[in-house]
């Protein structure tokens, strides 16, 4: 009971703190009131003993809709998927023991991508702690390391305090998944409910959101001064909602853009300044301007073994570097940075766009005219080119980029699992816009691809959502094709068929000499019976002019889950491939190089 309008008098406040100091609730209705304060729509899980108290107060409620899940991995995976289209909180529920172990790969994912969310855990009643009591594990100590903090309710009179601390820790800063573990007599016992709190005080927590003026405007300094200059985004873009001061920024000076795995849709990749994805699977335009640049801009990404490769060969050319970043600790983790900026990019580029503004100095026409005459060389090199004429077996990139000419003007998000398939939605998938592409970066978490959709339908339920998947990848949680049905999530899920593990087996290729240990699927499932058994329409592509007509069937059964198994070729590799230990420069761009 929030009480606290200022056009309350005060003997009505008076009378309701009263009121409400009377109030007595179960832990378990504190928490979902507290949910209720914080907005919360959904929230994904799957039951057990030691959350059957919280799962009561759901069934008393109206506002939070309970999505069941068929895999406690696949409630935060969902979550998570929510969590990156919308930008709000997401929520999973999980119970005790192998509950919580279940769901330690998706909080594990949520954290390497720094990804806001609340995990609700049961736990064995306080005094069993510590006794192996039945479904016991020490969720405090497992994830740890896994979340951005983690809390353990001893009282339920603290349950308000704590949700609303996990929330603002959750979203603050550098974002991060929060994990509130419950015992089962704390979700029981009652105690005295007064309102959900209005403000957060932490002491030893307070993230720093405003940039220093004086190193943003030094850092302006060198920007403008630059012959050879390039911006670097990553998925802190995104997570701040900064990319319209992105576009703003880039557009002003006229400079080439760059973005990481994560922070794709930051900004436009049909515009000629993009220079698409850089790193591992990346252009060689974007490369080579990364590895021959004198002034980096980097904003919101962490220079992380993918993006730069080895260390030393990318230390080798002298370039001055300036880093944007939330989190202190990311800043010259890997690369010593020239002019660091604390804050949030949002913030940042703000005050950098207005100092722009006033300032009268300007880039150097001539010097960047020089520049885009030396990247636009290197983009000539067409570096993602394939076989466009082969009329016998459906090339994987001809998918996606089928894909991507369907619905480039539609209100569409893709989400991919991990392997090859990622990479060529990443690559052949051109997104203009924000929060649209949703993978799992970081920890590079298979099965993640139909969780992370059916998160995104229910919180998108006008938009088309395909999920791009791999036959490895799509086992992992494919059970939750029965979700799915249960709560009319119609998604589009298209799997590039190799019959092999295939990044694994690229891998094989090149570097263990065609050993092609355990990557090779020899007995999958029919894909189509298989979705169709689970309610569900099941497609099987095999011809090159058969990928346009399945993917219009597809779109047109709007009401329904379709399954796409699309037979592609077995042979086809990602290029370009930056070989472990190698420099972004030293790229195989096909199978000529191996």
């Amino acid at each position: 009971m929030n009480s606290s309008s200022a056009e309350v008098s005060s003997a009505v406040q008076a009378d309701a703190s009263a009121h409400s100091a009377d109030l007595e609730l179960r832990g378990s209705e504190i928490l979902v009131k507290a949910l209720q304060a914080e907005g919360v729509k959904f929230v994904w899980g799957y039951p057990g003993g030691a959350v059957l108290h919280i799962y009561d107060a759901l069934y008393k409620q109206e506002t939070i809709q309970h999505v069941l899940v068929r895999h406690e991995q696949a409630a935060v995976h969902a979550a998570d998927g929510y969590a990156r289209a919308t930008g709000d909180v997401g929520v999973a529920l999980v119970t005790s023991g192998p509950g919580v172990t279940n769901a330690v790969t998706g909080i594990a994912t949520a954290y390497m991508d720094s990804i806001p969310m609340v995990i609700l855990t049961g736990q064995v009643p306080l005094p069993a702690i510590g006794l192996d009591a039945f479904q016991e594990c020490d969720t405090v100590g497992i994830t740890r390391p896994i979340v951005k903090h983690n809390f353990l309710v001893k009282d339920p009179k603290d349950m308000a305090d704590i949700m609303k601390k996990a929330f603002f820790i959750a979203r603050s800063g550098r974002p991060g998944p929060v994990v509130v573990d419950i015992p089962k007599d704390i979700s029981f016992k009652k105690a005295a409910y007064t309102g959900y709190p209005d403000k957060v005080e932490m002491r030893s927590y307070n993230p720093v959101r405003k940039g220093h003026s004086g190193q943003i405007r030094k850092a302006l300094q060198l920007l403008l001064a630059a012959k050879r200059p390039y911006i670097y985004t990553g998925g802190g873009v995104l997570m701040s909602n900064a990319t319209s001061e992105l576009r703003t920024l880039v557009d002003m000076l006229g400079y080439p853009c760059t973005n990481t795995l994560m922070g794709l849709g930051a900004y436009p990749a049909s515009d000629r300044k993009f220079l698409g994805m850089l790193g591992m699977h990346g252009t060689i335009e974007a490369n080579n301007t990364m590895q021959n640049c004198d002034v980096l801009l980097a904003v919101g990404a962490r220079f992380d073994d993918r993006v730069i490769g080895n260390p030393k060969h990318f230390a080798q050319n002298e370039r001055k570097i300036i880093h944007i970043d939330i989190d202190p600790s990311s800043i010259s983790k890997r690369v010593k940075v020239d002019i660091p900026i604390v804050g949030d990019v949002k913030d940042v580029l703000t005050e950098m766009i207005a100092m722009i503004k006033e300032s009268s100095q300007r880039p150097d026409v001539q010097a960047l005219d020089e520049w885009w005459q030396t990247i636009e060389a290197w983009r000539q090199r067409d570096c993602l080119k394939y076989d466009r004429s082969n009329t016998e077996v459906i090339k994987p990139q001809f998918v996606v980029e089928t894909l991507w000419n369907m619905t480039r003007d539609a209100d569409a998000y893709i989400t991919s699992d991990v392997g090859q398939h990622q990479m060529w939605a990443a690559q052949y998938y051109k997104f203009d816009e924000p929060r649209r592409w949703i993978n799992s970066g970081g920890l590079g978490t298979m099965g993640v691809g139909i969780p992370y959709a059916m998160g995104i339908k229910l919180a998108k339920p006008e938009s088309e959502v395909f999920c791009v998947t791999g036959e490895g990848s799509v086992q992992m949680c494919i059970q939750e094709l029965s979700t799915c049905l249960q709560y009319n999530t119609p998604i589009k899920i298209m799997a590039l068929n190799n019959r092999y593990l295939g990044m694994v087996r690229q891998w094989q290729e090149i570097e263990y000499s065609g050993r092609y240990s355990h990557s090779y699927m020899d007995a999958l499932p029919d894909f189509v019976k298989l979705a169709e058994a689970y309610g569900h329409v099941g497609m099987l592509i095999e011809r090159p002019e058969d990928v346009e007509p399945a993917l219009r069937e597809a779109r047109k059964l709007k009401d329904r889950t379709v399954f796409m198994d699309f037979r592609t070729d077995p042979t086809e590799n990602v290029f370009p491939m930056v070989q472990a230990g190698k420099g972004i420069t030293e790229m195989l761009l096909g199978s000529e190089d191996l």
